[in-house]
């Protein structure tokens, strides 16, 4: 498994557990405001130095006993076939595992699932469920397919087989109160959906455009409207 970067400690990616970070490169998906281009777009990919496994897994045994848990991220983390054995190394070792993933994989999340891999799963919600607004929001690179798969494996989260959170990033650009209201009438039995407002990073976006946040009231109002439908709330970092 090709890794990019380890982010050593974590307060927030898994949880209530102190992680470790794992980061893939590579995604299938080109969302105008990620921000990481270096592991999203081909190009700048390439050119990651890859950290070998055997220091990763290295570093991972010696932290055993202080951190609790490895969050894996991305890119996307599915689009790599290797990704079970990779997660089997990490398991062996006493770590709970959570997986950042773009949804897209259907088929590789219900088996990481189902034999017990992992033990949290983080996925975005991009938009209101059309598929012409998800497509522009991750690049204009959707498929009808990666779309379907997207939907499955949403609808197979909120079954409640494993822990779980959806989020959204706002950006006035894509979003309006009502698009996270309507998300909210369709996710009624998610355990938590959280909001997650867009920041400007010194690396840019993979579209290279800068977006606007939505402010801590306009935030706290689509909260109190979607509250009414499902258990929606503001990421916990999100006002200082």
């Amino acid at each position: 498994m090709k890794v990019a970067s380890i982010q050593k400690l974590s307060l927030i990616e898994y949880p209530g557990k102190l992680s470790a970070v794992i980061f893939i490169p590579g995604c299938n998906l080109r969302c105008q405001f990620c921000y990481v281009p270096d592991l999203v777009l081909p190009e700048r990919v390439e050119k990651v130095k890859p950290i070998p496994e055997k220091k990763v897994f290295s570093f991972l045994k010696e932290r055993k006993g202080f951190l609790e848990a490895v969050a894996i991220s991305g890119g996307e983390p599915t689009i790599h076939s290797e990704l079970p054995e990779f997660i089997k190394k990490i398991k062996r070792l006493g770590y709970l595992v959570e997986l950042e993933t773009n949804g897209t994989n259907f088929k590789m999340l219900k088996k990481l699932v189902e034999e017990k891999l992992i033990d949290y799963v983080a996925t975005d919600i991009k938009h209101d469920f059309d598929f012409e607004l998800w497509n522009e929001i991750t690049g204009g690179v959707l498929t009808p397919q990666l779309f379907e798969n997207i939907k499955k494996s949403i609808n197979f989260l909120l079954e409640g087989k494993i822990d779980y959170e959806l989020r959204t990033t706002l950006m006035k650009e894509f979003h309006k109160k009502e698009d996270i209201v309507e998300i909210c009438k369709k996710i009624r039995k998610a355990k938590v959906y959280y909001l997650q407002n867009y920041e400007k990073t010194e690396s840019g976006t993979v579209s290279g455009k800068e977006f606007t946040p939505f402010s801590e009231k306009e935030i706290l109002e689509i909260i109190e409207e979607g509250k009414k439908y499902t258990n929606i709330k503001a990421r916990p970092y999100l006002f200082k």
